[in-house]
């Protein structure tokens, strides 16, 4: 198609001469080159009267149906730039999620930080969100399930701390609770982590109320606690 065509040399149209007393108040507004952006093999860089004018990606050179050659009013233009605006702040918002998930409150404070340090429009944000989550980039509840699967594996945490932190991340109750009713935590497993880590730093009341601080009940982490010390004696006889 005409719009992959990226040309290099192509300059500005030359409109027929009009009399005089005919001529415009204004310039005639023409896409008169189209260029690959240097860092961004999917985005372009549109011209406007021999002069940058703004960048899209691909897709919204077509659906937009931008082409050489194209005369444009101002208002098309204004059009054409806020979509470029939207173009950026989304492929932003693309690498945000694709580095590791993200909630989608998470995203949205994201592109809130990113609006106001760029002077965008705010409107920008739900239809990029809208967009993230049509395409299956943001679910909060695969992201639930991924956060309790491998938050803190290896160190050991508490159901309790877990849901904490997942409402603070913006995941509604309903779905916290669904995902612990499929995890394959368990408390008792995650004490006897922590314990592991931390016996050697704390006798058995100081380490029970570690426990409990990170959210542990305190029955458990006592009976636990206990036969950690219980085990220990037994080594050393």
């Amino acid at each position: 198609m005409e719009i992959y065509k990226l040309s290099s040399t192509v300059g500005p149209a030359s409109p027929r001469s009009a009399p005089a007393e005919s001529q415009p108040d204004t310039i005639a507004l023409t896409i008169t080159d189209i260029k690959q952006a240097v860092h961004n093999e999917n985005r372009v860089n549109v011209y406007v009267n021999g002069k940058y004018s703004f960048s899209l990606d691909i897709a919204q050179v077509v659906d937009m149906g931008v082409k050489i050659g194209r005369v444009i009013t101002s208002e098309e233009l204004a059009d054409f730039k806020r979509a470029s605006e939207f173009g950026k702040l989304y492929q932003r918002a693309l690498e945000w999620v694709l580095t590791r998930p993200h909630s989608e409150k998470e995203t949205r404070d994201y592109l809130y930080k990113k609006v106001y340090e760029k002077g965008l429009d705010k409107q920008y944000i739900d239809s990029i969100i809208a967009k993230l989550k049509s395409k299956h980039y943001l679910d909060d509840a695969k992201f639930a399930a991924y956060y309790v699967e491998n938050r803190f594996v290896k160190k050991g945490i508490s159901t309790k701390r877990l849901k904490m932190e997942l409402s603070k991340k913006g995941i509604a109750k309903d779905i916290i609770d669904e995902v612990f009713s499929q995890s394959s935590r368990s408390e008792e497993a995650e004490i006897k982590k922590i314990i592991m880590r931390k016996r050697a730093q704390y006798d058995d009341e100081k380490l029970i109320q570690y426990l409990c601080r990170q959210g542990f009940d305190y029955s458990t982490s006592r009976e636990l606690a206990a036969q950690s010390s219980e085990t220990d004696s037994q080594n050393l006889e």
